[in-house]
């Protein structure tokens, strides 16, 4: 089934593999290069590609080299990708990324905010290295709106960028996950407390990029109970069960697994149109493989991301088509910078 057809909103796509979002950190003056776009051309046969988290915003930038949608030579760099990917026959969302608490003064230049002044107890990356995450300001309930905004601005901007669409980062620890958490998000307004209350900024910023472009251009990356960059989860089947009855019927969900398979498939029932499943759960150490995808295929779910597994098999869909071994990336070279363990996977030979 991996191989087969999938209609995705309004996208006709070849085979039912994602290329999932993944940080590369190669931009430069937070723009996508010349490389990013032969990198992400290289893997146009996917099925769709996410690309790496795009911040919506300049306060909400996350990490260092990572590029952004928030300005008009920005979009220009993206078009440059957008366009490899198309002429290569490719489809391509933008995952927007808002890294809320998960940042540092260093990277964005301004001081990281979120749902809640709760700092993380593990250090971010900035300054060329490691160093202890500040404690964020929280957003006073007058400026959540703005945030929403921006996700509404940049989806826009995606969109003039050539994109077919956008998925919101919903998942891993940022921004979204922080307001859904229960231990970074301690508000006692209308964005906190209750499950109703924690799911709100979610639902909101999912609603606004959908009236910014359509429903069917976007999708929200979710991980249930997942616990990176120090996020905790109090009942998540019901937490994410109220979410995906709240959002509206935009094109897919992407969902880690990150909780059990008896979560994971209720969900699925609740959700009216496409289910992407990520196999490896959150930030695996093994690259996700075709039987993991053909079993989830199999229990409900429509297409199956994969991330690690992308690295270093640009023609992933045919070593799946033809059983070819896969080839590994060092992690050396994951954010490195440059080409070298970017551009430098050959297609298999025998």
């Amino acid at each position: 089934m991996l191989l087969t057809g999938y209609r995705l909103g309004n996208l006709t796509l070849p085979n039912r593999l994602v290329m999932a979002p993944m940080t590369r950190s190669r931009a430069v003056d937070d723009k996508p290069t010349a490389s990013t776009a032969t990198y992400y051309a290289q893997r146009a046969t996917a099925g769709l590609i996410v690309t790496e988290g795009v911040h919506p915003s300049a306060a909400s930038q996350s990490g260092p080299f990572t590029p952004g949608l928030h300005r008009d030579d920005q979009v220009e760099a993206w078009r440059v990708v957008t366009g490899a990917v198309h002429a290569n026959g490719g489809r391509i969302f933008a995952q927007l990324m808002h890294g809320g608490r998960v940042s540092h003064p260093e990277i964005a230049g301004h001081h990281p905010a979120g749902p809640s002044a709760v700092a993380l107890t593990t250090e971010v990356f900035a300054g060329g290295g490691r160093k202890p995450a500040p404690t964020p300001r929280a957003f006073e309930l007058a400026e959540i709106p703005g945030e929403v905004q921006a996700f509404a601005d940049a989806a826009r901007r995606a969109v003039d960028a050539g994109f077919d669409g956008v998925e919101l980062h919903g998942a891993n620890g940022y921004l979204i996950q922080q307001f859904l958490s229960s231990n970074a998000n301690l508000r006692t307004d209308r964005y906190g407390g209750s499950i109703t209350g924690r799911i709100r900024f979610a639902v909101e910023a999912v609603e606004a990029a959908a009236d910014a472009i359509g429903a069917d251009r976007v999708g929200i990356r979710l991980s249930p109970g997942g616990s990176t960059w120090d996020v905790v989860e109090d009942d998540v089947p019901a937490l994410y069960s109220a979410l995906l009855k709240a959002l509206p019927d935009i094109a897919y969900v992407h969902v880690l697994a990150t909780t059990g398979d008896e979560v994971l498939m209720g969900l699925r029932k609740l959700w009216p149109t496409a289910f992407v499943l990520n196999p490896g759960g959150q930030i695996s150490p093994h690259a996700g493989t075709r039987e993991q995808g053909e079993r989830w295929l199999a229990n409900g779910a429509d297409l199956i991301s994969y991330g690690r597994a992308y690295l270093a098999n640009p023609d992933l869909v045919e070593r799946f088509r033809l059983g070819l071994p896969l080839a590994t990336a060092d992690q050396e070279s994951w954010f490195q910078g440059g080409d070298q363990g970017y551009l430098d996977f050959p297609a298999y030979r025998h």
